[in-house]
């Protein structure tokens, strides 16, 4: 960590708070993305965005710790991408269609 953020800056909560303002802002570049894809008659096809530059309002210094805590994951050139979307969950009764 660099000497301009003390170490009890980086409580849980605030972790917490850098983490889903992530997810928030890669959830609205998709679909922002999405949304220019076509005209109302399109196909619907889902982004091919899965990482996005962090939010400036945190220092770097929280995405390197969201980064060792397996949260999120660095793909170079500034670029995050979420850990969970890496291994997605099965929910429902799609899983037959999904063999």
């Amino acid at each position: 960590m660099s000497n301009d953020v003390p170490d009890d800056y980086m409580t849980p909560d605030y972790l917490k708070k850098a983490f889903k303002t992530f997810r928030k802002r890669l959830r609205l570049t998709r679909l922002d993305a999405e949304s220019t894809l076509g005209s109302a008659l399109s196909s619907g096809r889902k982004s091919g965005i899965v990482a996005i530059s962090p939010p400036n309002n945190f220092p770097q210094e929280v995405w390197d710790k969201l980064v060792e805590m397996g949260k999120l994951r660095y793909e170079g050139r500034g670029l995050y991408e979420l850990v969970e979307d890496l291994n997605p969950k099965k929910k429902g009764s799609n899983e037959i269609y999904d063999k």
